[in-house]
């Protein structure tokens, strides 16, 4: 009786030896989803306090066109009255309604780098946004635009991360327009097409290639592109 006491308490102690040895290895689990569930809810804060931080500053740059390749010598007549002189040059019909006006203009950068051999861009802030548009939309319609018969261009301007979010949409672009989809690249860097009757908007290439993976035929036109 006494043999089997003492091994019916022996087994006791190894089981609550077992049990306590797995609610310290439970414990450490729990610790260590808890440490990742951190990481993850500061990496989710991270991105959604960059994101906020784009969208700001895309904002502050609604209203900018980005002037590219000008001259340096020409920049000392002042942004206005070469804005009066790209718009009489380039876009006759808008040179006869009432001038678009400047909020303020920079040059970027602010220094002239000996060991840059490009010009520096010259920054225009207009008042409405909807001005913007109208030079844009006929700068498109040009397609060569010119100062002096010097070729430049004209450009949103947009944060760093924007333009590369645009960037990345170039060949899918490029294949839908092969394949009649009417793409086209929204503000700020959203991908709208026509499929289907239906115009569809994706703001990354995760969202479009879930989208294709449910239809085959979109699926096979971009198969090399996601």
């Amino acid at each position: 009786m006494q043999n089997t006491i003492t091994e019916i308490k022996n087994s006791l102690e190894a089981a609550n030896s077992r049990i306590q040895e797995a609610e310290e290895r439970i414990s450490e689990v729990e610790d260590r989803l808890v440490e990742i569930t951190d990481a993850e809810q500061k990496r989710e804060r991270l991105k959604t306090n960059e994101e906020s931080l784009r969208e700001l500053w895309d904002n502050v740059k609604r209203t900018n066109i980005c002037i590219i390749r000008m001259p340096e010598g020409e920049r000392e007549k002042g942004t206005e009255k070469i804005c009066k002189e790209i718009t009489a040059e380039n876009f006759t019909n808008m040179g006869k309604e009432p001038f678009i006006q400047i909020q303020e203009a920079q040059q970027v950068p602010y220094k002239i780098n000996p060991r840059r051999n490009t010009p520096r861009h010259i920054i225009i802030k207009l008042t409405k946004i909807k001005d913007k548009e109208k030079i844009l939309k006929a700068a498109r319609e040009k397609k060569q635009v010119t100062y002096k018969g010097t070729p430049i261009r004209l450009l949103a301007d947009f944060s760093a991360e924007t333009l590369q979010s645009r960037r990345e949409w170039h060949d899918i672009l490029n294949v839908m327009k092969g394949q009649n989809l009417q793409p086209r690249l929204l503000y700020p860097a959203r991908l709208s097409f026509r499929y289907e009757g239906e115009i569809k908007t994706f703001s990354d290439k995760q969202k479009l290639r879930e989208f294709s993976n449910t239809n085959p035929a979109l699926q096979q036109i971009l198969k090399e592109l996601l």
